[in-house]
């Protein structure tokens, strides 16, 4: 099993499988984009998924699929249905920001997809517009709407930005009144290709709490899992319910159970450290499967008790942006 120095045992991968993204939002890189990677730095869907079949048998049983936009990668549903086929998973999960894949809810359906994770922030198409530089607001809507009717599980994520969608905290509350959904405020990260939030005023967990709970006289906690990324709340009579992520603050640390491997192959036992090691080389220069196992369960051990240490041990700023991390 994978398990760290602070006894913490590993279950959940979040999996990068591009760097690449259809959107440009402000709070995740500059408006001309990032620079890219050559696909040929890319991981394989082939390598994708030995590496995940290694981490399954020493006890990773969920992974979540993110980008960059994973439905912009070519085939990418057919590595869904090859991910399926490991037995040792018990769901996988994929975020996504909804432009392209409302033709195959279906699809998801048959497969282990367990929930859908919908990036929008903002439910008013010209400030969706401008958060994300694309005009697009009707098609994720639509998607919104299609996985609401669908047998998946479907969260949205919304990461709050000072002066931006503030005013629209209680509009996404009010969504969970009649869908049974639940959406999720993040708080900002740096992680925009800048290393800095554009946030004129901090909107943190509390804070986001405080409004909520300023319009709201009936709100009741929701009973979590013990790493669970946040912290769960429901509207009483509500059909859905809502939750804060504390991405910056990280209050949330003390039970991680997770790692990253970012689109290149790069593993991070952090969001916030600048990854430990490159497994698509590792890969790449002949390792076995016992080998890539003696590693993950070498590199768990490196895991920081919590973020604020992970950003204290970096060798630089934090700089990248969110879509080459793995969303």
């Amino acid at each position: 099993m994978l398990t760290d120095n602070f006894g913490r045992q590993i279950s959940y991968l979040r999996l990068a499988v591009t760097d690449r993204c259809n959107l440009r939002c402000q709070y995740c890189m500059p408006a001309h984009g990032i620079d890219i990677v050559d696909r040929k730095e890319l991981l394989t869907f082939k390598e994708m998924y030995r590496i995940t079949r290694v981490l399954s048998e020493l006890g990773v049983n969920k992974v979540r699929l993110t980008g960059g936009e994973p439905f912009v990668r070519k085939d990418f549903i057919k590595f869904l249905e090859m991910l399926s086929f490991n037995d040792k998973l018990e769901e996988i999960n994929i975020t996504t920001n909804g432009v392209l894949i409302v033709n195959h809810i279906k699809e998801l359906e048959a497969l282990k997809v367990k929930t859908i994770n919908l990036s929008i922030d903002s439910l008013d198409k010209a400030n969706f517009a401008k958060i994300t530089r694309r005009d697009v607001f009707d098609d994720v809507f639509k998607t919104l709407e299609a996985l609401e009717r669908s047998t998946l599980n479907l969260k949205l994520n919304c990461v709050v930005q000072s002066d931006v969608n503030t005013h629209e905290i209680i509009d996404f509350i009010e969504l969970t009144k009649h869908k049974n959904l639940a959406v999720r405020f993040i708080e900002e990260m740096p992680f925009n290709g800048k290393g800095q939030r554009n946030m004129k005023e901090e909107w943190n967990y509390n804070k986001i709490l405080n409004k909520i709970k300023s319009n709201y006289s009936n709100i009741t906690p929701l009973i979590s899992d013990k790493s669970s990324t946040s912290h769960n709340f429901k509207v009483q009579d509500y059909k859905g319910a809502f939750g804060i992520i504390p991405a910056f603050t990280r209050t949330i640390c003390d039970d991680c159970n997770r790692i990253r491997i970012t689109s290149t192959g790069m593993f991070k036992n952090c969001l916030f450290d600048n990854g430990v090691f490159n497994i698509r080389d590792f890969i790449r220069q002949g390792a076995n499967n016992d080998d890539l196992k003696q590693l993950f369960m070498s590199i768990v051990k490196q895991k920081p008790k919590n973020g604020f240490i992970a950003e204290a041990n970096r060798n630089n700023d934090v700089s990248e942006s969110m879509s080459t991390i793995g969303g």
